[in-house]
């Protein structure tokens, strides 16, 4: 399970923020995690609570916004935003398509005290 990882490398994150910001405690934290980042979120979240509890975000909200696939079609020049993983894009039908989100998980915010 890499997600203990990630929550560890995510808390030290949020403790050097703190630390940057002379913050006692951090009360929220936010991530945006996409569909195709391979990180499963009800992981995160249990390992989040599981490790949070010795560090500076014992009393932290963790919540999760979930980012789903977004391409940019080279065909027709459109944004769009997948509802399934049908890899091609919605207008034209065209698979000549760029995944422009929804593969990664970023660190969005924090909120401290």
């Amino acid at each position: 399970m890499h997600e203990y990882s990630i929550v560890q490398s995510l808390l030290e994150s949020c403790e050097e923020h703190a630390r940057q910001n002379d913050a006692k405690k951090v009360t929220k934290v936010i991530v945006k995690i996409g569909v195709l980042s391979g990180v499963e979120p009800d992981l995160l979240k249990t390992a989040f609570d599981t490790f949070k509890e010795q560090t500076i975000c014992h009393d932290a909200n963790f919540l999760i916004n979930i980012q789903k696939i977004e391409i940019f079609c080279h065909k027709c020049n459109t944004k769009s935003t997948l509802e399934k993983h049908e890899f091609s894009c919605p207008k034209c039908e065209s698979v000549d398509i760029r995944i422009t989100d929804g593969e990664d998980m970023y660190l969005m915010s924090l909120e401290l005290e």
